[in-house]
């Protein structure tokens, strides 16, 4: 069977750095994997290669059998591609609805039906009733879930989540966790990049582990998180 996202010995360098050591995996459409490891491990330049962001040194990205190791940022969020940043990007002067609609103009050229869209992915994450208001009077974790809304409503197929839930309150990551359980529930395939090791067990789903940009270990949550090698890189990573 052919995978849905494959990566195939991909690296990055930069300069003399190797940011992304020879990495290789597969997501299946449906699926909600984590991604992990110590700061600096290449979790995010990872992301960059699979969104376009960067281009590979070496190795290539496969979207359902397709390589798209050279297709820019757009042409992949046009194939199913939705993202959000590990640096907030929402847009504060902008209404909650119109940052909505910054992603559903992907696929929704009217003014129109673009608001619809967005109006659905605001409904989804729950700030329907926020859509007038200014993003930049929302509360953090507030300013995340829009961020998702964006995503959303770009009409992906995979979203990749770059700690989305970095600053939060336990009560916002609660609600975080419900709504991509919620949503992956639905269909939805999710790769994740989260720092916090109990949210990481509430998905309860594949985790990979990034250790100096190469995959240390990959497998079921509670076999990962209690494997040596991975709780060594996580000690050492977070004493760095």
């Amino acid at each position: 069977m052919t995978a849905f996202l494959k990566v195939e010995a991909i690296s990055k360098r930069f300069g003399g750095l190797r940011a992304v050591d020879n990495v290789e995996f597969a997501v299946q459409a449906g699926e909600l994997v984590s991604l992990i490891g110590p700061n600096g491990a290449g979790k995010t330049t990872l992301f960059n290669l699979l969104t376009g962001q960067l281009a590979p040194t070496s190795g290539k990205v496969l979207f359902e059998g397709r390589d798209i190791s050279r297709l820019a940022p757009d042409r992949r969020a046009r194939l199913g591609f939705g993202r959000t940043f590990q640096i907030s990007q929402t847009l504060a002067s902008m209404t909650v609805l119109e940052n909505g609609m910054v992603g559903a103009f992907l696929h929704h050229r009217s003014i129109a039906a673009a608001a619809d869209r967005a109006a659905e992915a605001l409904e989804m994450v729950g700030l329907r009733a926020r859509a007038g208001h200014r993003a930049s009077n929302l509360t953090l974790g507030e300013r995340r879930r829009l961020e998702v809304a964006r995503a959303l409503a770009m009409d992906p197929r995979i979203v990749l989540l770059d700690e989305v839930m970095a600053g939060l309150n336990q009560t916002e990551v609660r609600e975080i966790i419900d709504l991509v359980l919620r949503l992956n529930g639905a269909g939805l395939t999710f790769l994740v990049i989260e720092h916090n090791l109990k949210v990481v067990r509430a998905f309860s789903r594949r985790v990979l582990v990034l250790n100096r940009g190469a995959l240390l270990a990959e497998g079921d949550a509670e076999a990962v998180l209690n494997d040596p090698a991975v709780i060594e890189a996580y000690i050492g990573g977070r004493r760095g």
